[in-house]
């Protein structure tokens, strides 16, 4: 799978996309820019539906109804890059992404989750899944698409478990202003 292949997936899906993510820190070159007004403290370039490709597909594929829901699981302290992300996730969220974050101390069984996915259609005949691979910095390596049932029931069963000891984002950014 190429990355335009990929990236096709998000206008094929039917009913639902869920993403999990598990690391503290992703290498986005693209996100450089946004990434040091964050730390500079000085205005961010706007990242809205009115500038944003991917901010604007969310926002049209919801008034469709279909929806999109993200986890990440987060260890404290929250690193530079999470924070940073974390902002940007109500962007996300006001384009009708559902955001979720999840802490790893909550359940020891949230250790042992497996690599970074986005799965399709999960409860669809048509389900399918895309494993994201990651360098140790965090840099993009690779994906598999994968219709195999094994590794979709493991999707499922994890996102049913983050699920279970997430919280919704304005929920955890009101209670942790004091690390952002």
């Amino acid at each position: 799978m190429n990355f335009e292949e990929f990236d096709a997936q998000f206008d094929r899906f039917t009913t639902e996309v869920f993403r999990l993510e598990n690391l503290q820190g992703y290498a986005v070159s693209e996100e450089d820019a946004r990434l040091k007004a964050f730390r500079d403290g000085t205005p961010r370039p706007e990242r809205s539906v009115r500038t944003e490709p991917w901010l604007a597909r969310i926002a049209v594929s919801t008034v469709a109804g279909k929806r999109w829901e993200r986890v990440h699981v987060v260890d404290h302290p929250l690193s530079e890059y999470l924070r940073y992300e974390l902002v940007g996730y109500v962007e996300s969220q006001a384009a009708g992404e559902r955001i979720l974050i999840a802490e790893r101390t909550a359940d020891e069984s949230l250790t042992r989750l497996g690599e970074d996915f986005w799965l399709f259609d999960a409860d669809s005949p048509t389900a399918y899944a895309v494993l994201m691979h990651y360098d140790e910095a965090g840099h993009f390596v690779g994906f598999d698409h994968t219709t195999e049932p094994a590794v979709l029931e493991r999707c499922r069963n994890e996102r049913e478990l983050v699920r279970r000891h997430a919280v919704d984002l304005n929920a955890y950014l009101a209670e942790q202003k004091e690390d952002l």
